[in-house]
């Protein structure tokens, strides 16, 4: 019998961030898995990265996480996404190399201090008196801890589709966690069933490139991690795009009667913003045609993701739909693409710090709370691995916010919303999204995550004197003064245009004494957003005060009949922690939260009119 601080169950991407976490904080971990040469799998896509997801890998590396440096010492393919419209929004991808990428995480977990990793399955997580003690291990094995994190991934009960082929896995080849799924059941939590899929994996050496419309990186390469260059990556090569034709969807609606999707085999939700093939070729009739990016998985293996096919087709059908596809005629396939189902948690039942409302020292992260994607997992992996950490040591836990982070808007959405169908990060997600850049994430986070413990004292001292050139930098623009049609004008004015740039500064100011490139950038997004994020702030710190008002737990909303049946249904399901998280809640209206304002002063009123009595 051993004891922890925190233990974690599941070495995915939410599993390996709360490990590194918490021992990074200071807790003696441990990391529990299946099989320890599968952490840092990427399962589906070997991308990192994307609209709304590139600011959430920023994030999580300016909190110290380990997503990003591993995207840049992985990745064989880097663009910047959204660039026709404004920074704020710009979001960076990368293709990875999967073998590199699992490397290097692997390497991390291994060189951890505080951190230990086990290979075994857990059955049981032990309660006593609403509070975690500690799990127990398919060979009986008792192992205490004070706190523990479930990141079980797709792996609760989880069953895979594949035509009229149904099998119990959490993904392709490894075992689902169906022991472990019947205790969860047995606590009475609120669950749910989800879904989600994976297209087939192609030979690329079968594939006819000549066919199809060639991809490069971008060029100079963005880089993710704060602490990184471009010379941390690998070799560079090439995407290409393909398209389905007006064939290919006679082939799959022929097929659609063998669809797991379709004849009602498969009753979990999907994911909206990333549907199956089958899922499009009947929601977008209009369409004769659809985006598929063909992606290496790696520069030592010839396997390409076609990004845009997902199915759970049989697959005979498989093979008949791909090879209508241009450049694709005789195309091998590798691996067939399947659906996967699975239980989740309403995350509902998850207070701010993603622990559990109803267990004490019980956090959830991941794919278990209704989310998809690896970005989304390794925000809320970090987050439980900092809380937990923090519980450990008898310190106040942390809730990230929403005016300052996307993982906060993502928290928030989750906890009061929950998630009727699989979560995905988009940046329309946030109200202050010109202040939530990518550029700007560790001006938003690294502070606090050095205070929490997640930053170490090297990785604060660069973001330190970074931030110390950019002050220095915005001086020296706002002093430095050139002619510009008769008129003197500031360096500082002239980035305040929309279409100026800190490189296109130089035409007109050649003598300036430019800094690096980056820290110009960053200085030029800044003064152009200055404005704006005044008014943003402003607004913040107006609605903060009710916002901030906190919701008294024993309040009991069915009795509120001045609100309306799903306001009262909503609540009493959520149980915000204050009016902010209320305000969130579907059905609850802006009269809605006058009523509850009513309600807390009653309740003070009352509880200063029983004290005074007592006296």
């Amino acid at each position: 019998m051993k004891e922890y601080d925190v233990i974690i169950i599941g070495g995915g991407h939410a599993g390996t961030e709360a490990s590194l976490a918490s021992a990074r904080c200071g807790s003696n971990t441990l990391l529990v898995t299946q099989n320890f040469h599968t952490i840092g799998q990427m399962s589906c896509n070997p991308s990192i990265g994307g609209i709304g997801k590139g600011h959430l890998t920023k994030e999580v590396d300016a909190l110290g996480g380990v997503m990003a440096r591993a995207a840049d010492a992985a990745g064989i393919h880097f663009r910047t996404l959204n660039k026709k419209k404004g920074p704020a929004v710009w979001a960076t991808r990368s293709q990875a190399d999967r073998d590199l990428y699992k490397t290097f995480i692997q390497k991390e977990i291994r060189s951890q201090e505080h951190l230990n990793v086990l290979d075994g399955e857990v059955i049981d997580i032990i309660i006593k008196d609403n509070t975690v003690t500690g799990i127990e291990l398919v060979n009986g094995s008792i192992l205490k801890a004070k706190n523990v994190i479930l990141t079980a991934g797709t792996f609760l009960s989880g069953m895979i589709h594949i035509g009229n082929k149904s099998f119990s896995a959490g993904r392709i080849g490894e075992d689902a966690s169906n022991k472990l799924s019947k205790r969860m059941k047995a606590l009475d939590l609120m669950m749910g069933r989800l879904k989600t899929g994976t297209p087939p994996r192609l030979n690329g050496d079968t594939i006819n490139y000549s066919q199809l419309i060639e991809q490069p990186g971008d060029k100079p390469r963005p880089v993710f991690s704060f602490m990184g260059n471009a010379a941390d990556h690998p070799e560079q090569i090439n995407c290409y795009i393909a398209r389905t034709n007006e064939k290919t969807h006679d082939h799959i609606k022929k097929s659609l009667k063998n669809s797991p999707l379709f004849n009602g085999v498969i009753t979990g939700k999907g994911p909206r913003y990333c549907p199956s093939i089958e899922d499009k070729v009947t929601r977008f009739t209009e369409k004769n045609s659809h985006q598929i990016f063909l992606e290496p998985e790696g520069l030592k293996t010839n396997l390409v993701y076609p990004n845009g096919i997902s199915t759970s087709l049989p697959e005979e059908d498989q093979e008949a739909f791909i090879r209508t596809i241009q450049g694709l005629e005789n195309v091998k396939i590798e691996k067939y693409g399947y659906a996967i189902e699975y239980d989740f948690f309403d995350p509902r039942g998850l207070t701010s710090f993603l622990e559990n409302k109803k267990i004490a020292g019980f956090f959830m992260a991941g794919q278990i709370n209704g989310t998809t994607g690896y970005e989304e997992a390794a925000s809320q992996g970090i987050v439980a691995g900092i809380n937990a950490s923090l519980k450990s040591q008898g310190k106040e836990m942390w809730s990230p916010a929403r005016e300052n982070s996307y993982i906060g808007v993502m928290i928030d959405d989750l906890i009061t919303q929950g998630a009727p169908e699989p979560y995905r990060m988009f940046t329309s997600r946030a109200e202050h999204r010109l202040y939530l850049r990518e550029d700007n994430a560790d001006e938003r986070l690294t502070a606090i995550g050095f205070k929490l413990g997640s930053v170490n004292k090297k990785r604060f001292d660069i973001f330190n004197n970074k931030q110390n050139l950019i002050k220095k930098e915005i001086v020296s623009l706002k002093e430095f003064k050139f002619i510009e049609n008769n008129k003197s004008v500031s360096a500082f004015d002239f980035l305040k245009r929309p279409n100026n740039s800190y490189e296109s500064l130089k035409e007109f100011a050649s003598n300036y004494n430019f800094t690096d490139q980056e820290i110009g950038k960053n200085c030029a997004t800044r003064i152009k957003y200055e404005g704006y994020i005044v008014r943003q702030n402003n607004e913040v710190i107006r609605s903060k005060r009710d916002e901030e008002m906190k919701l008294p737990k024993k309040i009991n909303y069915s009795l509120i009949t001045a609100l309306s049946k799903e306001a009262r249904e909503n609540l009493s399901l959520a149980k915000p922690e204050n009016l902010r998280q209320a305000s969130r809640i579907p059905g609850v209206t802006p009269a809605a939260i006058s009523i509850l304002k009513v309600q807390i002063k009653a309740i003070k009123n009352n509880e200063k009119e029983m004290a005074q009595n007592a006296k």
